[in-house]
């Protein structure tokens, strides 16, 4: 008996977790499509071919919805890329300093690739809900420490200035590559990927100080 309940309540948790990804992809679609003030609730439920009320029983509100896409977006980004330890590590065994810029230039395009679209999607909703605007300082945050982390690799290969926090050089990265630079620059005005790497390659040197400059 309590072997057919184990099983019964495996088959049920893994209905719910379909029905919850079925939601979460529906949802990440239509925001992407229409941004978050454009989608509905009930648009969610009849993409993702479910009732409204499922969403609320599985997921919650639609800013949980959000946060659900986003949580989702990230495990995906960690699993198609680099991870910052990687990154790190791939700084700190670059042969040279161009090199290590290059390293840290490409990942930042390669997660703006990824991420960009639904950064747009929460500094859109941010505009008109208080708790969005929090999530949108988490992310934020979220991003400084991942950058700290690779300055630490960069301090070495760079020489930055021993004055400059990690703090201070990785708020410097962040703006750079902050993924709304990245929307305007290659959705608006139609840089291409590679124009957009170069561009960072040559414009990182210029933000962390350093008593050295990459060789070219």
């Amino acid at each position: 008996m309590d072997s057919t309940r184990t099983r019964s309540q495996i088959r049920r948790d893994r209905q719910t977790a379909g029905t919850r990804r079925d939601i979460v992809e529906a949802a990440a679609e239509l925001m992407r499509e229409h941004g978050y003030v454009g989608t509905s609730i009930g648009a969610i439920a009849e993409r993702g071919g479910v009732a409204v009320q499922t969403i609320y029983n599985t997921i919650g509100s639609k800013v949980d919805v959000l946060a659900a896409v986003l949580a989702a977006a990230n495990t995906a980004s960690r699993a198609t890329g680099l991870s910052v330890a990687e990154l790190a590590s791939g700084i700190s065994g670059s042969a040279t300093p161009a090199a290590a810029v290059s390293g840290l230039a490409t990942w930042i395009t390669a997660d703006n690739e990824r991420t960009a679209p639904l950064h747009r999607v929460v500094n859109e909703a941010a505009g008109t809900d208080p708790e969005i605007r929090e999530l949108e300082v988490t992310m934020a945050a979220r991003s400084l420490h991942a950058y700290a982390e690779a300055v630490g690799a960069l301090r070495g290969q760079l020489g930055l200035r021993s004055g400059l926090s990690d703090h201070e050089a990785a708020t410097s990265i962040w703006a750079l590559g902050h993924p709304q630079v990245f929307h305007t620059l290659v959705v608006g005005l139609g840089w291409s990927r590679e124009t957009y790497t170069a561009w960072l390659r040559s414009a990182l040197p210029g933000v962390l100080p350093t008593g050295r400059l990459p060789a070219r």
